[in-house]
């Protein structure tokens, strides 16, 4: 079996120089007009055909705008291809940055102020990028089609989604699907492989609530839309103590609350914002039926009104015979003294959304050590000596399995 990691070491020099790049230039959401012109002219200069890909529905681009993320009506989506035929396996990169103020010195910083590419995604793309170089190399080699992946908006739980939406697993059709994710507080060159169900459910609610206001001295003329807001917040929680199974890993937390303005008046809106974090498909399916008729029945027993808007983010999950015909393919690149199985993660992942159509495998690849800053914090750094694995590994899985489908 040739190992992929030979030929990632040539192109490692140019792997770094796309992340750092990448680094310096974040953008959030799903327009990433930058991000998305730098990856096709990466594209173009290895000689690699590519479409854009993504839409986002009016109803999508109104519902986000409502929760407070900016107002996007485009999706820079990429989807490239390499080799032809049947079968096809999907490499995904997501590509979206985070609202943080990076606090780590050091020559290739962001240069935007307040956005930070602070859950590793520069380098997820850039080792897709270095990946692809590879399989171009190996193009007539190649028993089947490789789909580059390259989405937005990972950050807001749908960038995938829309994606999805407007064909990317179509054209070829996706017979199967591998992704990586970084962490920077895992042992540098160790890869996490976990069967199952990887990452948790994110299930989301914005309730607007609207009452009656008035003096707080005659609280009977008013319909109290915090007194609401504050037993919807009770019971909303209580719902998880009562009607998830103990042995389940379910999570309720309301992030924000808002209502009135002064001491003397009784609010006539207030606003709930919460989140159901979950593994277990049935829990969940059960619960997301019951927070909307928990909030119908508080709401209106206190003769309010309301509004809800939801936002839904599937598990992850590692089909475990998939997971078993790559085992030797990651095994060859990092070797088997460096596979672990660290579990799932508590977090959501919008590659879940790939997962539930294809059979797939998600996979944790260690940039640094235990203590050092995680994800999603502003003193994040990676070991980019670590970067030409994750190149190797996309290269290494796709080729196999192309060949061992035949």
């Amino acid at each position: 079996m040739t190992n992929s990691l030979e030929t990632a070491k040539q192109v490692e020099e140019q792997i770094i120089e796309d992340r750092r790049y990448l680094h310096q230039h974040p953008e959030i959401g799903f327009d990433l007009p930058n991000t998305q012109r730098y990856i096709q002219q990466r594209l173009d200069e290895i000689g690699i055909a590519h479409k854009s890909c993504g839409k986002v529905p009016d109803d999508v681009r109104k519902k986000y705008a409502r929760a407070g993320f900016a107002e996007q009506s485009n999706c820079t989506g990429i989807v490239a291809t390499i080799g032809q035929g049947s079968p096809c396996i999907l490499l995904r990169a997501d590509m979206d940055a985070l609202p943080i103020e990076e606090e780590v010195e050091w020559e290739f910083k962001s240069t935007k102020q307040g956005l930070m590419h602070a859950c590793g995604h520069d380098s997820h793309v850039a080792m897709l990028l270095g990946a692809a170089q590879i399989l171009k190399e190996q193009e007539a080699q190649l028993q089947g089609t490789v789909k580059l992946f390259f989405q937005p908006g990972e950050e807001w739980g749908f960038g995938s989604k829309l994606m999805i939406d407007d064909g990317a697993l179509e054209n070829p059709k996706v017979d199967a699907a591998f992704g990586i994710h970084i962490m920077p507080d895992q042992e540098a060159g160790t890869l996490s492989v976990t069967k199952g169900t990887i990452t948790q459910a994110m299930d989301s609610y914005i309730v607007d609530i609207k009452g009656y206001g008035g003096h707080s001295s005659q609280p009977h003329k008013t319909i109290d839309a915090n007194m609401i807001m504050n037993q919807l917040y009770t019971n909303l929680n209580l719902l998880m103590t009562r009607e998830a199974d103990p042995k389940q890993n379910v999570t309720f937390s309301v992030g924000s609350m808002s209502g009135g303005t002064v001491t003397n008046v009784i609010p006539e809106r207030a606003v709930l914002s919460g989140n159901m974090r979950s593994f277990d498909q049935a829990t969940r399916d059960h619960l997301c039926e019951r927070i909307p008729e928990m909030v119908d029945h508080v709401v209106k027993a206190w003769r309010g009104e309301y509004a809800i808007t939801e936002f839904h983010t599937p598990t992850t999950y590692n089909d475990p015979a998939f997971v078993d015909q790559i085992s030797d393919s990651l095994s060859t690149v990092m070797g088997s003294e460096n596979i672990v199985d660290l579990g799932a993660i508590n977090g959501s992942e919008d590659f879940s959304y790939i997962s539930q159509n294809v059979p797939s495998a998600f996979v944790i690849l260690g940039t640094g050590k235990e203590g050092e800053a995680p994800v999603h914090n502003p003193r994040m750094t990676q070991n980019e000596d670590i970067f030409k694995y994750g190149a190797a590994l996309h290269a290494q899985v796709a080729m196999d399995w192309l060949k061992n489908q035949q």
